[in-house]
């Protein structure tokens, strides 16, 4: 590979780095197949076939993510968009079995339509693997995922915390906004945030899900609900943070500033956080999430145990659930999403520059003369605000220093640039 770099990369310590590249993370519907064979072996031959991943959005993909971890394993990974549309998505589905995928990877839009699939594919001698969301009655051999209930549990108590801690919220009032109804997901969530709040002292004054995370409707659930309220709550308990900043649009017509839950870590929800007009939200680090999906799939190729944490009941037999781990962010850890490059920290900060650095995150995270060291525990991670996907042939993990001046391409380089 040709060695390309800017000034401004600089690797700290005497390992050497063989070479890295920071790939394109556009979304879109098309067809994308990640190859990469393992020594000596032709692409896909180290695990004995093809794997299908059908993602929900374009929105919301982990398409370069995926790829990255599938080109890491060695396998062929054929990866497509269903737009949000059920039909589209068992067309997909339909097609990738035609052209011999064994596993096949989806995040259902709903479990009667995930299990069609799933059913089919099991027919055709397919593995299947739910990811990110549970098919219930589906016919999955393993589920990928977040904690979703850990999820909800720290939204339940982020609530708590940011109305003042526990012991000092009896007769609040709150709205919850729940996600989509067809969602497990939601589900979860809210059995994790509603045990949290119990016995607490917070009342509930309003609640209703929203079909579809749809935040345009949400914010007109909202403000019926808030409506309905007279106004006089001390807080919102939301899903998502595309809902909460829908809940916050309302709370800003009516001239009300309270605190807000949300879920995603995304530049918007943490921009919110450190404005003030959102409390916390919970990051998933999805790349983790993406590996655990690919390691299933291989394990499924070659017939071998699934590498998973614990076993869930999808209402039709116990699976195993490889169970990734979140984490609640408030104002003054808005900079572990930041370090992780999970969001552009440049992003983050435009316009907020005063609030970073309260935050902690200075001119160094959002494009100053200086390079911050970053900890890379993975060989497929997201290139520090970039957002790109960063792949490390070798050496892990690495402490790396990135001085971000733009979006690049780069290779291996050693000393000053």
């Amino acid at each position: 590979m040709k060695k390309r770099f800017r000034s401004g990369l600089v690797l700290l310590g005497a390992l050497s780095l063989v070479a890295a590249a920071c790939g394109d993370d556009e979304g879109g519907s098309s067809d994308t197949t990640a190859t990469t064979a393992a020594p000596g072996t032709t692409a896909g031959e180290s695990a004995g076939g093809k794997v299908g991943f059908i993602l929900p959005d374009s929105a919301s993909s982990a398409r370069p993510l995926i790829e990255a971890a599938c080109a890491e394993a060695g396998i062929e990974c054929v990866i497509q968009n269903a737009e949000g549309d059920k039909d589209n998505m068992a067309t997909i589905a339909d097609q990738m079995i035609a052209d011999g995928v064994k596993v096949l990877a989806i995040v259902n839009l709903d479990s009667d339509s995930g299990a069609a699939i799933q059913e089919k594919a099991a027919a055709a001698g397919v593995k299947n693997i739910d990811y990110d969301r549970l098919t219930l009655g589906g016919f999955a051999d393993a589920y990928v995922s977040f904690d979703n209930v850990a999820v909800g549990t720290a939204q339940g108590e982020g609530i708590i915390e940011c109305l003042g801690g526990a012991g000092n919220v009896e007769g609040k009032k709150i709205i919850q906004l729940h996600g989509s109804p067809t969602d497990n997901n939601a589900t979860l969530f809210k059995q994790g945030y509603q045990a949290a709040i119990e016995g607490s002292g917070l009342e509930t004054v309003g609640e209703q899900a929203v079909p579809d995370w749809d935040n345009a409707e949400g914010g007109v659930i909202f403000e019926q609900l808030l409506t309905a309220a007279g106004g006089e709550i001390d807080g919102v308990l939301v899903a998502n943070d595309g809902l909460s900043l829908a809940a916050q649009a309302v709370l800003a017509d009516a001239g009300l500033t309270v605190p807000t839950t949300g879920q995603d870590a995304t530049v918007e929800g943490l921009r919110a956080i450190l404005a003030g007009t959102q409390c916390m939200t919970v990051y998933k680090p999805v790349v983790e999430e993406a590996n655990g999906a690919v390691a299933a799939a291989v394990a499924l190729l070659n017939g071998d145990e699934v590498p998973a944490n614990t076993t869930i009941n999808n209402e039709k037999a116990d699976i195993p659930y490889v169970q990734a781990q979140v984490q609640p962010i408030y104002f003054d850890s808005v900079k572990i999403p930041v370090a992780d490059g999970f969001v552009d920290a440049a992003e983050v900060c435009k316009g907020l520059e005063d609030k970073c650095a309260e935050a902690g995150i200075g001119p160094r995270a959002v494009g100053g003369d200086h390079c911050r060291p970053v900890l890379l525990s993975s060989s497929a991670r997201h290139c520090a605000g970039l957002g790109r996907d960063l792949r490390l042939a070798t050496l892990r993990p690495l402490v790396i220093a990135v001085c971000p001046r733009g979006r690049f391409r780069w290779g291996m380089m050693q000393g000053d640039g």
